[in-house]
């Protein structure tokens, strides 16, 4: 089982694809394509020979089939923000989901909004504001990614305590499948037990087993107050205290708890422009807290107030300010979205999106840390995340002075130690941005075996010529890159 990696006549399909597109619809230029084919943060250049932007679920099916009937693999993408090498084509096609970007409908009432896949995340946001509701999902990168792809990678974000990942936040999808059929489970029921869960089939599985066209979302009340906060303490422990002391106090009205280490606020302060120390006096650990409600009259200033004020009196948390206007709200969160950006400005970074349950979070970033400064001195381990759902991004920033190049040939190295780590508390290698390329051949150490027996079963059974985003989370292909980004052969695009 293995896709195709060259055409004997490529302009025939060319020539099909414009037919049923438009040729405005159909590039093939090299600057067209050097927008598609390499992966945000510049580890894997891939290779396309078109890119092509369908306007419809009919011609999403219509450049499937064209594809299918030639044995030429296609990439669907979205906003191109993906970080595991997910969305980089290695032949054939990319197809777009940019023209495909209309709320099809909103239902207040029963509190869903149909969109298709091309919806920018903040746009479905804000439409969901016009009707007082509001869509949860939230990422750094919601000013460009898309919903297609947030539902393919099972996106996360600051707000999965409350409202969950992705995958709980749609009821119906659309899908085109492998052969050009198209799956029409666009239904807005939170009640359905005919069969078998299609729709948390495609949902996570990266485009590799159908194209999201559309999708029924989740909406629920807007927040009518809301109250943030960022504490300092000594140790993640302390933070992990603090948040098991607010659930227990504030229920689902704590929406958001993201820790921030010491070296994520230094370099903040650094490289991003306007930053503001949030705290006047340092430490080693910080948490970002937001509570909202959609009662107006909720007194969650003095919730957060009682607390914090008793875990300052017991010395778990040093000090505290809770937010006095939008403008200072924006400010914190600045600090924690600036976290992944600014950290480039220091050399080579290594990164791992992991889980582990909420009550070893703590024990986690200890052992993991420590085991790192162990294995190379001088690495600067900096892990920040959402405390509250066992999610965190334990990132490696390179010793200082050390060269990028020899930093970033560790990474297999690193992996080994952290997912150990991981996999030893019962936690996952992957836990928000996916599998895609980098961590493929990852799943074979740690993924259990009988699962992995059934997700290459599923693959053959949906896209038995595997031409739907072939080489991600399955290696199946015969011409496919090294996982790793530093692997042999290297499919990097810089060092």
């Amino acid at each position: 089982m293995s896709a195709s990696f060259s055409l004997p006549n490529p302009d025939t399909l060319i020539d099909a694809l414009k037919a049923a597109l438009g040729e405005q619809h159909v590039r093939t230029a090299e600057d067209d394509l050097a927008l598609h084919i390499r992966e945000e943060r510049g580890l894997y250049q891939g290779r396309a020979i078109a890119v092509v932007r369908p306007g419809s679920t009919e011609e999403v099916a219509a450049v499937v089939r064209a594809a299918a009937a030639a044995g030429v693999p296609i990439v669907a993408q979205g906003g191109n923000t993906g970080l595991v090498g997910g969305g980089v084509p290695y032949g054939g096609i990319v197809l777009s989901m940019a023209r495909m970007n209309r709320v099809r409908s909103v239902d207040s009432v029963n509190a869903t909004m149909t969109v298709e896949a091309g919806c920018i995340l903040a746009d479905v946001q804000a439409a969901a504001h016009t009707e007082d509701m509001l869509f949860p999902l939230s990422l750094p990168s919601e000013g460009s990614c898309r919903i297609g792809g947030n539902l393919a990678t099972n996106a996360g974000g600051t707000a999965v305590l409350r409202y969950g990942n992705a995958r709980e936040l749609v009821l119906g999808l659309e899908v085109v499948l492998a052969d050009g059929r198209v799956w029409n489970g666009l239904k807005a029921l939170r009640k359905d037990n005919t069969g078998y869960d299609l729709r948390n089939l495609f949902v996570g599985s990266e485009g590799t087993l159908g194209i999201i066209t559309a999708a029924v979302l989740k909406l629920f009340p807007a927040p009518k107050v809301r109250a943030t906060a960022f504490i300092g303490c000594d140790t993640p422990e302390n933070a992990l205290d603090v948040f098991a002391r607010l659930r227990s106090e504030a229920g689902e009205a704590l929406v958001a708890f993201e820790f921030l280490p010491r070296l994520a606020i230094e370099i903040v302060l650094r490289h991003a422009p306007g930053a503001v120390r949030p705290l006047a006096g340092d430490h080693a650990a910080y948490a970002l807290i937001e509570l909202s409600s959609p009662q107006s009259d909720a007194n969650l200033e003095g919730l957060l107030e009682t607390v914090l004020s008793t875990t300052i009196e017991d010395g778990t948390i040093g000090d505290a300010t809770i937010t006095g206007s939008e403008a200072q709200r924006a400010a914190l969160w600045n600090l924690r979205e600036r976290i992944s950006d600014t950290q480039r400005y220091e050399g080579g970074s290594i990164k791992h999106d992991v889980s582990v349950p909420v009550s070893q979070v703590a024990a986690f970033i200890a052992e993991a840390s420590q085991a790192c400064e162990d294995a190379m001195p001088g690495v600067r381990p900096l892990a920040f995340g959402h405390f509250g759902d066992g999610n965190i991004h334990f990132n490696l920033s390179q010793p200082v002075g050390m060269e990028k190049d020899a930093f970033l040939s560790r990474w297999e190295m690193f992996n080994r130690i952290v997912h150990d780590i991981v996999h030893a508390m019962g936690g996952s290698i992957s836990a928000e941005h996916g599998v895609g390329l980098i961590k493929r051949d990852e799943l074979l150490r740690y993924k259990d075996p009988v699962a992995l027996d059934l997700m290459h079963k599923l693959k053959t059974a949906l896209d038995p010529h595997n031409i739907l985003n072939p080489g991600k989370v399955l290696a199946l292909g015969d011409d496919l890159p090294s996982s790793l980004p530093h692997g042999s052969p290297r499919p990097v695009l810089v060092s």
